[in-house]
């Protein structure tokens, strides 16, 4: 199980990495392997402020649907398009080409908030 030391984790199986007011989102490597193949990615929130927990989109996978949730409350300001024609890139590559979304931070300090990577293995066991 691949778990980045160097990113930050929501108890929902989101991973945020940090880059300057902005943090780019999407899920854990343990929750795309749980989810299964994955079909569809839908965001539709592009250009909308979202508080901390709110829903920014969806996830299918082959047996079920997933609500996605903000780790941190801000706008989102651009959408990882690449998802649309290659959902499996959630799959294959969860940290990186498998991004959703980037943030403009309106809170950095709710960051505190998250799980640590010990943390979120201590969660998952």
């Amino acid at each position: 199980m691949n778990i980045p030391e160097n990113l930050k984790f929501t108890k929902d199986h989101e991973w945020v990495k940090v880059d300057g007011e902005t943090a780019i989102v999407g899920i854990t490597d343990f929750a795309q392997n749980e989810l299964g193949d994955i079909v569809f990615v839908e965001i539709e929130t592009e250009d909308e402020d979202l508080e901390k927990e709110e829903v920014f989109g969806t996830i299918e996978a082959v047996k079920t649907v997933s609500d996605l949730y903000m780790p941190v409350s801000g706008k989102v300001i651009e959408v990882n398009e690449e998802l649309e024609s290659n959902p499996e890139l959630v799959n294959k590559d969860p940290y990186n080409g498998g991004w959703m979304i980037k943030i403009k931070m309106s809170n950095p300090d709710q960051l505190n908030d998250l799980l640590s990577a010990s943390q979120y293995k201590e969660l998952i066991g």
